[in-house]
């Protein structure tokens, strides 16, 4: 009897710190991030780089790739390539470096190529996408600020709601613990920052509360995918490398799928070196 008492407090105890775990690492990370953005440049260029060789390597570890040296090693160096060629607007070597980066991680990797160059395009598709996103010098930090709160208050509300509500289970095949209340709880937290940023009267209200909730959405989706990936090749986590988190791909998923298509949202809008500024007027 004081065993199965003992159990259900046991995963109390452990979800307390590992949500106190997660927290703690937002607080560092977070405002880090925001800072790094604000500089722009160079250090957010660094930056993204970093976080993408970071989703390449755990792609790649996912898949049961990252011993082979030369799919690793191909990949890195395109991307290192890729993240100078964005960052000085070469779009053309930008172009290039990304076709040679894909040719050489599907044609190195003699089983599974087709994985191992999808991970190097997820990767290189959130790289390009951040690193464009924050070109414009007037609406980029805003631009990449929107995406951020989305993606993280998305996060936030959707574990409070799947958390504290409970109930049907979105799509338990993938992932056996997202909520329909935890989506729902989401997308609300999103409308939210749209209508702060509609009250700074930074872009319409009804444009940015769309905007904020397709991103919203696009976000959960990216969740999924992580999610199915990791399923598919019997995997929990990416790695063990942010507290409470999880590894890079585990953090970021959200991200790239909102950064990617706000990244195509400024493109249409406003062309290549006002992607900030396309974006931001929605």
């Amino acid at each position: 009897m004081t065993q199965g008492k003992s159990a259900p407090a046991a995963i109390v105890e452990q979800n307390g710190r590992n949500l106190l775990m997660r927290i703690v690492a937002a607080l560092v990370l977070a405002p880090v991030a925001i800072a790094i953005a604000y500089l722009g440049g160079w250090f957010w260029a660094a930056l993204v780089t970093l976080a993408a060789i970071g989703l390449y390597v755990e792609w790649l570890t996912i898949i049961g790739k990252a011993h082979q040296t030369t799919v690793v090693a191909s990949g890195v160096a395109a991307l290192l390539v890729m993240g100078w060629s964005v960052g000085q607007g070469h779009i053309k070597a930008l172009l290039v470096t990304s076709v040679l980066g894909l040719l050489a991680t599907g044609l190195l990797a003699p089983e599974r190529r087709l994985w191992a160059a999808a991970g190097f395009f997820y990767a290189a598709a959130a790289q390009i996408a951040s690193i464009l996103l924050r070109f414009d010098p007037a609406d980029g930090f805003s631009a990449l600020i929107l995406i951020l709160l989305v993606v993280w208050v998305t996060d936030i509300g959707g574990y409070v709601a799947g958390r504290g509500i409970g109930g049907p289970k979105l799509w338990p095949r993938v992932s056996p613990n997202k909520t329909w209340a935890g989506a729902i709880g989401g997308f609300v937290a999103s409308l939210v920052v749209g209508a702060g940023f509609a009250v700074f009267k930074v872009g319409g209200a009804v444009p940015i509360l769309v905007l904020g909730s397709v991103l919203s959405i696009a976000s959960q989706f990216g969740d999924l995918f992580e999610s199915a990936v990791k399923r598919r090749f019997g995997v929990k986590d990416s790695s063990h490398i942010i507290p409470g988190h999880g590894g890079v791909l585990d953090r970021l998923d959200g991200f790239v799928a909102a950064v990617v298509l706000a990244a195509i949202f400024g493109l249409l809008r406003g062309g290549v070196d006002g992607v900030g500024r396309g974006l931001m007027v929605w």
